[in-house]
């Protein structure tokens, strides 16, 4: 998947914590995937879909400054419950971009999605890797996971991944370790300061935030930390006395956030990340419908927290490696 690698071949693997006939059906299922597909911010009309080897799916995606894109989808193998493969990119005017193997399997219970984009040349591929991030394509996926979660069980969440260069222990240290932790977790803009910290299970931290002509203070509850595969903790706005207070520039965000950080090795020197973020407590539902409304927010908020992070871990990295 990285560059270095110079291959034609775009990699993307996911874990959906829901059975397989769920995740086969949500993609297959014109009804249901008009919930989730495409970045961020896109809706779906679906003219047709003919699922079968042979057939097409004819729809048109719209983006959030109004502007359609055709689509036209050439199936060329369907094994239900199993796999997919089919020609992207196209439409009725223009040729597919690339081939797209997608491999669906059970895992204990869960669901993993295997997809290979295969580009004709590897600079094609890198060209596409930057499109991809550049658009947001890769929230698509975090979408599909967000929408099976309240399929399953009603709640609504925010899920973001990112791969990173770095062995998983690394990464584990740099989101465990509080002199790591205060260099990249603040927005773009922003600049992060622990009052207190212990970050181990049952520990809490206290931190404060500025920039941009603002400041504001955070706590931090850690419940679950298993090296090197798992984080989980909740996080509450409060004044300078420890003080429940609310967002600075959101009064009716949720008071309590439970934030689930799971770690995933791709190989020796890769690792994903997915956050997994949700309301927590008693959420009223005018708390919950500015949480939905906001994924564009977060989505951009911890882009750009793992933008500083992947520029931070860089020298991180090399130390760890001497």
């Amino acid at each position: 998947m990285a560059p270095k690698n110079k291959s034609n071949d775009i990699h993307i693997s996911r874990l959906y914590d829901a059975p397989l006939k769920a995740v086969w059906d949500a993609w297959t299922d014109p009804e249901q995937v008009v919930q989730w597909w495409g970045p961020r911010g896109f809706t779906l009309t679906t003219h047709s879909k003919d699922l079968r080897s042979g057939g097409s799916w004819d729809y048109t995606m719209h983006g959030p400054d109004g502007t359609d894109y055709p689509n036209v989808t050439q199936y060329l193998e369907v094994e239900e419950g199993r796999k997919l493969v089919y020609d992207h990119g196209g439409s009725r005017d223009r040729p597919p971009l690339f081939r797209v193997t997608v491999l669906f399997s059970e895992v204990k219970g869960k669901t993993k999605m295997e997809m290979t984009m295969s580009l004709p040349t590897p600079e094609d591929a890198e060209n596409t890797r930057k499109f991809i991030k550049q658009a947001g394509g890769d929230s698509t996926w975090d979408r599909l996971a967000e929408y099976l979660e309240k399929e399953a069980t009603g709640k609504e969440a925010f899920v973001i991944n990112r791969s990173f260069d770095a062995p998983i222990d690394l990464m584990f240290e740099m989101w465990t370790n509080p002199k790591h932790v205060a260099q990249w977790t603040a927005p773009a803009g922003f600049g992060m300061e622990f009052l207190r910290v212990d970050i181990r299970s049952g520990g809490a931290s206290f931190y404060s935030m500025s920039g941009n002509g603002i400041s504001f203070y955070g706590r931090a509850q850690y419940l679950t930390i298993e090296k090197p595969g798992l984080l989980v903790y909740t996080q509450q706005f409060v004044d300078k006395d420890e003080k429940i207070s609310r967002h600075p520039l959101a009064p009716t965000w949720p008071e309590t956030m439970l934030t689930t950080v799971r770690f995933t090795e791709e190989g020796p020197q890769r690792t994903r990340v997915t956050v997994t973020w949700e309301p927590q407590g008693n959420v009223t539902p005018e708390e919950l419908e500015v949480f939905i409304k906001a994924r564009g927010g977060m989505t951009q908020g911890w882009t750009g927290s793992f933008d500083k992070l992947e520029a931070y871990i860089g020298p991180q990295r090399v130390g760890s490696a001497a």
